[in-house]
């Protein structure tokens, strides 16, 4: 068995979109991912894709909880595990978007294949707000979580124009956050903006073997699987 050098096996592992990092000020937006290495389920250390598994976040009145459903769809010919994001404010339905994300067995990196948005007010769908779709209207699928998380990395996570095109800088690997569900150490953070809204800045912090685990105020209160 030939055994790549370790510069080699870094370059092998690292996703291509991240490969290259002498343009500072370039946001990654083209990924390519051979049609051989998709998967609708598996583990990166930062994004879990396992059937059953859910966070929920939490801030006053206002609660997230994000669960990995049974059900998968196929999106730009890739079959995509659906996760569903369920988000609440004094106990009334504010939003629910079922996300389409898919894993590259290759570099671990898991990416970005659309979401269907149903906005609520009374208990109403008023609105489908943001809703996109690879593969329909030039848009193509992002980057959500780098299987090798880099320092400085810029990228895409979602790429369809005038309608969703949020993007993500990691700025820290290795900071601890205390949540109501315990304190997490070697915390991955970035910040995302879009150019769709100039000047609007968000932050979300991701735990080892957990995920998400601050969103904006929203902090983690409880995590687990089936």
């Amino acid at each position: 068995m030939r055994v790549l050098c370790p510069l080699l096996l870094l370059l092998r592992l690292m996703p291509l979109e991240l490969a290259a990092q002498s343009k500072p000020d370039a946001w990654t937006q083209n990924f390519d991912v051979a049609a051989a290495d998709w998967t609708d389920r598996g583990r990166n250390p930062y994004f879990i894709l396992e059937p059953g598994y859910a966070l929920t976040l939490e801030h006053g009145s206002e609660r997230l909880v994000i669960t990995v459903l049974d059900d998968t769809r196929v999106v730009a010919g890739v079959t995509t595990r659906v996760v569903e994001e369920r988000e609440t404010s004094s106990g009334e339905l504010v939003e629910v978007s079922r996300n389409f994300y898919a894993l590259d067995r290759r570099t671990n990196s898991v990416f970005y294949f659309g979401e269907d948005v149903d906005m609520y007010k009374n208990g109403k769908v008023v609105a489908h707000d943001g809703a996109w779709t690879a593969g329909q209207n030039g848009a193509r699928f992002g980057l959500m979580m780098p299987g090798l998380p880099l320092l400085g990395a810029k990228y895409y996570q979602e790429v369809a124009p005038k309608i969703a095109m949020d993007r993500a800088e990691i700025v820290a690997l290795a900071e601890t956050l205390k949540t109501p569900a315990g304190t997490f150490t070697h915390v991955l953070r970035t910040t995302e903006t879009t150019p769709l809204e100039p000047g609007v800045r968000e932050t979300k912090s991701y735990a080892p073997g957990i995920g998400l685990i601050k969103d904006g105020d929203l902090l983690l209160a409880k995590y687990g699987g089936k």
